[in-house]
């Protein structure tokens, strides 16, 4: 079995806990998820099976979008609700000014992520060593957003939603927000509506799923991969495609940019995997087959 299953993870499970019911469903354990979500966000985690556990990084590297639930006046010392209650502050600010603050985090950003993480620092999840107690400093990184919609304002509660690059930790968003406007933060809900292709409103509900129906909900690893422009070689390269040799015929590459990934097809519907034209020819990159 090979392919990927859009997942609308409820609150109260984490993303391990989703693809143990998928390991089960699927009876295999070649099963990967594409990017945590908290136990208490819900919404897209698209979960490869089989072969396609090999497309999770290109899957992950994708832009997300999140619907998110901000709360001004308060601080927890894991950026969310479910954290211990550091500071709370009255939230005396104008609707405009909040907006003004939110909106000034569009475009590349650096963001220290959260202690409460699975960021390995040193050999170890920041999360483990948040829980004895342990802080240590965190190496800021640069995320991009894209675009901030504000959906309402009800202090002390915002509602926004964001696309954002991969790495982004909405949580530190809003813990960000909140010092700036110098009334603190934390994220109170969070879900996440978009990764790439995958839209929650073509997701399905977790608890739908089983053994018997399972084969209907599964996505083909090349359509989930949409977004990169697809190439047909003609089969008589079959055999230098599959091995891993560079393909230099101008007649075959000619039209082929350099340096971007493509879906490629050997004939116009057998999907071999992902390639990319280098100086030195056209080759493989993720071979889904066998050679």
């Amino acid at each position: 079995m090979d392919g990927i299953l859009n997942i609308n993870k409820p609150t109260g499970m984490s993303s391990f806990d989703v693809v143990r019911v998928v390991k089960k469903a699927a009876k295999t354990k070649k099963v990967g998820h594409t990017g945590t979500l908290d136990p208490e966000a819900s919404g897209v985690l698209p979960i490869c099976i089989g072969r396609a556990t090999k497309l999770v990084d290109y899957i992950m590297s994708d832009y997300k979008i999140y619907e998110v639930e901000l709360k001004l006046g308060i601080t927890t010392d894991t950026y969310d609700r479910e954290g211990k209650v550091l500071q709370t502050s009255e939230v005396n600010l104008s609707e405009n000014d909040v907006k003004e603050v939110i909106k000034s985090f569009v475009g590349e950003i650096d963001q220290v992520p959260p202690m409460y993480s699975a960021l390995k620092v040193n050999g170890q999840r920041l999360y483990n060593l948040a829980r004895q107690g342990i802080e240590i400093e965190r190496k800021s990184r640069k995320v991009h957003i894209y675009n901030i919609d504000i959906l309402s304002v009800d202090l002390p509660v915002v509602h926004f939603t964001v696309k954002c690059s991969k790495g982004t930790y909405i949580r530190s968003l809003c813990y960000d927000i909140g010092e700036k406007l110098k009334c603190g933060g934390t994220m109170w809900n969070l879900k996440r509506t978009q990764t790439g292709s995958f839209n929650i409103l073509n997701s399905m509900e977790l608890d739908q799923l089983n053994v018997d129906n399972i084969h209907n909900y599964l996505i083909p690893m090349d359509k989930a991969l949409e977004s990169y422009p697809k190439v047909v070689i003609d089969k008589k390269y079959e055999k230098l495609i599959l091995n891993g040799v560079n393909v230099k015929d101008n007649a075959i590459i000619g039209n082929i940019e350099t340096n971007k990934l493509y879906r490629v097809y050997l004939g116009e519907n057998d999907f071999v995997g992902i390639g990319v034209k280098k100086d030195f020819g056209f080759k493989m990159t993720k071979l889904l087959v066998q050679g």
